[in-house]
């Protein structure tokens, strides 16, 4: 068996690159839908043309080499981005980049698996938590209650064993459950260095009372409360680890081929933190945001529509703007004209005089254009769609006072309503 050639970097929406690959492990790849393109290489004989998207990180195919996808954007504001997401109110107070800590690393996989161990470290520094959890099993001697029914139907009756159910204080409570599961998912992840991968098996020992995930089930739920407050951090980013995008792949009817590994989707992440910002900057002003308001285009409803935010007025009723967030660069050659159609639609069908976009980058802060053939409002005009740039090249603190303005601007816009 040939060993995996060394790591294939490609870059967010760079251009393609050829790379030497199996057609099994070429097909598994195209078929995972990561990358933007994947196609046999027309000019070299078992070679395949990867061209990367919006996803970023790792991953690899059994055989194949690995794929790191290098970010646009400075890893550590992408944890930036991450973190204001999982936690606004923290983020609002202290708008510097170590919200979430990634260490020197200047790769996904590698600053992420040091900002969980990090996160996993803090509370585990203080004892694991335990917690009171209902266990149903047979026994030979009784404790708790015994289960009737269930005596009846397995032993007929007959003692012993005993069917019985009693609560155990343990430390496999779904808060550990959830910091394991994800320090496992870390350790399985190709590109962890060394040095994090053996505080991660450290940390995995910490958790050994608590059981492990079952691939495929949902995620165990915890509530917040005075007791997990200080676990409640490591648990925001570890269920972001995972249920985040972590490709896994079988192709039908072919011999167990998989696709893993560990991706951001950026446009998923601008446009979580575009809306996150927002609501949080808009619910201060008394404003009830909605994100992912859904709506029909035509009276039907065979047609949907879901702007990733609508804004009402606070008793929810009157929407008064709709957001979309776009994460490319904001042109004026035309090619972006699309955005503005469906801005349009979003502002028609809700009856707004104004629509937003926001762009992870372009050309001015703010603009807007005014649609001709629409009735003046009260401020003499038709209806306005905005176009604002939100430059992640910049430093954390700028980027909230951006979409801090922008809010601003939607507040305006109830005033004017």
């Amino acid at each position: 068996m040939t060993a995996p050639g060394p790591d294939v970097v490609l870059r967010e929406y760079g251009p393609a690159v050829s790379v030497p690959l199996g057609a099994a492990a070429g097909r598994a790849l195209a078929a995972s839908g990561v990358l933007q393109s994947v196609t046999p290489d027309p000019a070299q004989d078992g070679h395949w043309l990867l061209r990367a998207g919006s996803h970023v990180g790792a991953l690899r195919t059994p055989g194949g080499p690995v794929v790191r996808i290098l970010p646009k954007t400075p890893v550590s504001r992408i944890f930036f981005l991450l973190g204001f997401s999982l936690d606004p109110e923290r983020a609002w107070r202290d708008d510097r980049e170590g919200t979430v800590d990634t260490g020197t690393y200047d790769d996904v996989v590698p600053a992420l698996a040091h900002a969980v161990e990090r996160r996993v470290d803090a509370p585990l520094r203080q004892g694991v938590l335990q917690g009171y959890r209902e266990v149903e099993e047979s026994s030979l001697v009784v404790r708790g209650r015994i289960r009737e029914s269930d005596q009846i139907r397995r032993h007929f009756g007959r003692t012993p064993p005993v069917e019985i159910a009693y609560d155990a204080y343990t430390a496999d409570t779904a808060e550990n459950r959830i910091l394991r599961g994800a320090v496992e998912r870390l350790l399985r992840l190709p590109g962890v260095p060394g040095p994090v991968r053996r505080r991660l098996a450290h940390q995995r020992v910490r958790l050994a009372d608590a059981l492990p995930l079952v691939r495929g089930q949902e995620l165990p739920r915890w509530q917040p409360s005075r007791l997990n407050s200080r676990y409640q951090p490591a648990l925001r980013l570890c269920e972001a680890v995972l249920r985040g995008s972590s490709p896994e792949h079988l192709l039908p009817g072919a011999d167990p081929l998989a696709v893993d590994g560990f991706l951001f989707d950026m446009n998923q992440l601008f446009e979580d933190f575009v809306t996150v910002a927002l609501s949080t900057a808009l619910k201060e002003q008394g404003l009830a945001p909605r994100p992912q308001d859904s709506h029909h285009l035509d009276t039907a409803g065979l047609v949907r529509i879901r702007p990733d935010l609508v804004v009402r007025t606070l008793d929810g009723r009157t929407p008064v703007a709709v957001v979309d967030a776009k994460y490319k660069v904001e042109k004026a050659d035309g090619r972006l004209n699309a955005d503005l159609y469906q801005a349009l639609a979003y502002a028609t069908v809700l009856g707004l005089r104004e629509a937003h976009l926001v762009y992870a980058a372009g050309r001015e802060p703010t603009r807007f254009h005014e649609v001709r053939g629409t009735a003046a409002g009260a401020d003499g005009g038709g209806l306005r769609l905005y176009r604002h740039s939100v430059d992640l090249a910049r430093e954390p603190r700028q980027l909230l006072s951006t979409l801090r303005d922008i809010a601003a601007l939607l507040t305006r816009a109830c005033s004017s309503a």
